[in-house]
Order: C-alpha cells, then structure tokens, then sequence
C-alpha cells in the first residue's frame, strides 16, 4: 500500500491546489485522507480508482 501526501497527490492531480483538493474531498470526488500521527495520507490505490471512475463517469 502507497500513501501519498498532499504535495504528491497534488502532482499526481495534475498540480491541483490545496484548496480545490480539500473541495473534492468535500463533494467526494476523491477519498478523504487518513491520519498518520500528526500528518495527513491519501491511499494510493483509493485516488486512482476515483480517477478511474470519475473518467467513466464522463465518457
């Protein structure tokens, strides 16, 4: 299992702010984040399949 922080997950989003990724978070267009101590890390694999959905979705 991969874990990305928000600096990653950004690039990975094609370089998305803070903000409009915390705003998908919201309208669950991606998985919210776990807690990892005091840091914040989005599965891997759980962004790529909202990806993967989100682009069947609009195809």
């Amino acid at each position: 299992m991969t874990y990305l922080n928000l600096n990653q997950l950004s690039a990975k989003l094609g370089g998305r702010s803070r903000s409009s990724i915390y705003r998908d978070v919201d309208n669950k267009r991606i998985p919210a984040p776990i807690r990892i101590g005091s840091r914040l890390y989005w599965i891997e694999s759980e962004v790529d399949e909202a990806i993967a959905g989100a682009h069947s979705e609009a195809a």
